[in-house]
């Protein structure tokens, strides 16, 4: 009677862990990399207005008003790296205000949409922030497409 408890025992425990790495499997196999996603010869200066932000896992969100070159109003949406790396690098949700004023340095969505990736924040304070999770290239001022003024530098480097 014990041995058959035992073995009840081994294999609800087995199918209990296995049940945890297919629900723990769902969400990684739905995550795409920076390159499913990103096109890193498209590089992106944007300077706007924060209308929103989403601090969530596994990424952070911001959408963007941003006055094109033709004065034309477009809203971007942007993402982040991670909430904990970013609050690591030394930035903070109380950072991200909606009305406040940014730049974001990064790479335009593959599908064509206003989307971007950030790899380096400026707050209107001056203080800058690499934004962008480990799979993505990084971005230089010299590599950038211009400075941002008239809202956005945009197309293939």
């Amino acid at each position: 009677m014990r041995r058959a408890v035992l073995i009840w025992r081994e294999r609800l425990l087995a199918g209990l862990a296995a049940a945890v790495l297919l629900a723990a499997a769902g969400p990684a196999a739905a995550h795409h990399s920076f390159n499913a996603e990103y096109d890193n010869s498209w590089q992106l200066d944007l300077s706007g207005t924060v209308i929103g932000v989403a601090w969530t896992n596994p990424h952070v969100w911001l959408l963007l008003d941003v006055v094109g070159r033709r004065r034309e109003l477009r809203q971007w949406s942007v993402q982040f790296g991670p909430p904990n790396a970013l609050q690591a690098r030394g930035l903070k949700k109380a950072d991200l205000q909606p009305g406040g004023q940014v730049r974001i340095r990064g790479f335009r969505s593959k599908r064509g949409d206003d989307a971007v990736y950030s790899v380096q924040l400026t707050l209107s304070d001056g203080r800058v922030f690499r934004t962008g999770g480990v799979d993505c290239p990084t971005v230089s001022g010299d590599q950038l497409l211009g400075p941002g003024p008239a809202g956005f530098s945009a197309g293939p480097r």
